[in-house]
């Protein structure tokens, strides 16, 4: 494999790459990042066998080819490179990056290796607003819990409606719940989809979306999820099990309301609270002389 591509772009598609492969892991190969070149395109995929990613850049393609390369390592280096074209090549059983007067090599792994990945069925089940998904993840991570023997706890559950989306999160303490109208573009359907993500593929999902415009495709496999989110694909194992019934400590038919009034003061004080039922405002003053206290 031989090619050339830019720096700013190969450096934003590896920096996508960092959160999901590990530094400490017992398999050897899922710390690299598999890079495959064809016509005028490098594609790179990583994985640690629960959430996978798939994305693309434009690149002078010499010489096409796939192998293996130290995600971390990789991302290091480019990272340090200065703003001009790099080349990458197989040299002697290795890697060569070069850039102007740098020169480096890495050593790679077998590629046949590298773990194979589920692929989309093609249909797609929904297209996701992206705003909308991007405010529910970010309202409803830190609800997760990351360390409980209750697996089922360590992800947030979507539920997708022909008129809406859920997203909801529990630690067994506190509960998040975020509810969002949908426009449904296909046939509409009676049955809610309903799985659960793991806590990562949320993190992911949300530095995704942090970026671009345009809806998110999604599709539901047997037991992966697959988010298209501006041509870079997100693969996650969704969790096995039955998640709380949260609905049943969420209050229903509360007709009550309260009101909240900003205390006005030409001077600032130390702790301003309204009183709701009287609809007024009361300002805590500090004694003007401290207060001593003593112990028999």
């Amino acid at each position: 494999m031989e090619l050339v591509v830019r720096k700013n772009d190969l450096l934003r598609e590896l920096q996508l790459f960092q959160g999901i492969v590990e530094r400490k892991n017992t398999i050897p190969i899922l710390a690299n990042v598999l890079m495959e070149a064809k016509g005028d395109q490098v594609s790179f995929l990583a994985t640690d066998l629960e959430v996978g990613l798939r994305s693309k850049c434009q690149a002078t393609i010499a010489k096409g080819g796939s192998l293996t390369l130290p995600a971390k390592k990789f991302f290091e280096i480019v990272k340090s490179l200065p703003e001009t074209d790099i080349r990458i090549a197989e040299d002697k059983g290795g890697v060569k990056v070069a850039a102007d007067r740098f020169d480096s090599r890495m050593q790679t792994l077998p590629r046949e290796d590298f773990p194979t990945l589920p692929e989309s069925s093609g249909a797609a089940s929904a297209q996701l607003p992206r705003a909308a998904l991007k405010e529910m993840v970010a309202k409803t991570q830190f609800a997760i819990t990351g360390e409980d023997t209750r697996f089922f706890l360590n992800g947030a559950q979507f539920v997708l409606r022909p008129d809406s989306m859920s997203l909801v999160a529990t630690d067994g303490h506190r509960l998040a719940l975020v509810t969002v109208p949908r426009e449904s573009k296909g046939k509409k359907d009676s049955e809610e989809n309903k799985a659960i993500l793991p806590k990562k593929t949320l993190g992911e999902l949300g530095r995704l979306l942090s970026e671009g415009d345009g809806e998110v495709t999604y599709v539901r496999g047997e037991n992966h999820l697959f988010f298209d989110v501006g041509g870079r694909l997100l693969i996650s194992r969704m969790i096995d099990g039955q998640f709380p019934a949260y609905e049943r400590v969420i209050p229903k038919g509360n007709d009550s309301a309260r009101r909240r009034r900003r205390c006005r003061s030409s001077t600032p004080a130390p702790r301003c609270r309204s009183a709701s039922t009287r609809n007024t405002c009361s300002t805590f003053s500090p004694p003007s002389r401290p207060i001593s206290c003593r112990s028999s």
